[in-house]
């Protein structure tokens, strides 16, 4: 007979240990004033996490890899700061914290992150002391569509998957309407709502292969159109 201990799932006690394990801390290559834990391969992390945290059912470690939406993201916030300074900031899907921290950087008078990944919550925080970033506040529960009156808004590479993206331009356009400001990093993902957005600036973002199509991505910063505007 197998033992209770036996049959229940293993599960990592230290996330912020086991990120450390896993990554290292390296600069960002379209944001290199910035430093993030990453992993130096995308296969081995995948693999580990499947084994260790897939039987307990949590993501995927998107939080280990600067990806293309936050990279442009987070570089045209610290190019551009009155984007962010001195307002009340969320980074929402917010994976590594990049897209945060580079807000912080900028000037922002307090920054939200939300991710429904308990690991990621754990990266950003060591993010942020990596890169002495305070102010970095992570939400204790998912917000997709709630609105705690945020000055600005950011969302790095959030159009990956059909029924979800539908949902979240739905309530940023909403948070755009009321006066908001909405700020959108996409390297052209399936379902990106072209037509509802105007595209404010464009990076050619370093990425590995193991991850896209290509080693560098054009990634471009959008915002949501007017309403009324064509």
């Amino acid at each position: 007979m197998t033992s209770r201990d036996e049959a229940s799932p293993r599960r990592i006690e230290d996330p912020a240990a086991f990120i450390r394990a896993e990554t290292r801390p390296r600069p960002v290559p379209l944001v290199p004033e910035v430093r993030l834990y990453l992993a130096d391969e995308a296969v081995p992390i995948w693999q580990r996490t499947e084994e260790e945290l897939g039987e307990i059912g949590l993501p995927p470690p998107f939080w280990a890899f600067a990806w293309a939406g936050g990279q442009a993201l987070a570089r045209h916030v610290l190019d551009h700061p009155e984007i962010v300074a001195g307002k009340r900031v969320l980074d929402f899907a917010s994976g590594s914290g990049l897209v945060a921290i580079a807000a912080r950087l900028a000037g922002a008078r307090a920054v939200e992150v939300a991710d429904i990944d308990p690991f990621a919550r754990a990266a950003i925080a060591l993010n942020a002391g990596l890169n002495a970033a305070d102010a970095i506040t992570p939400c204790p529960d998912d917000v997709l569509g709630r609105d705690e009156g945020w000055e600005v808004v950011l969302a790095g590479d959030i159009a990956y998957e059909r029924d979800l993206a539908a949902r979240v331009f739905a309530w940023l356009e909403a948070l755009a309407a009321r006066g908001a400001q909405v700020w959108i990093g996409d390297p052209g993902r399936s379902y990106l709502p072209r037509e509802r957005l105007e595209k404010l600036a464009e990076y050619g973002v370093p990425v590995s292969r193991e991850l896209e199509d290509s080693e560098i991505k054009h990634t471009a910063v959008w915002r949501p159109k007017p309403v009324g505007r064509p």
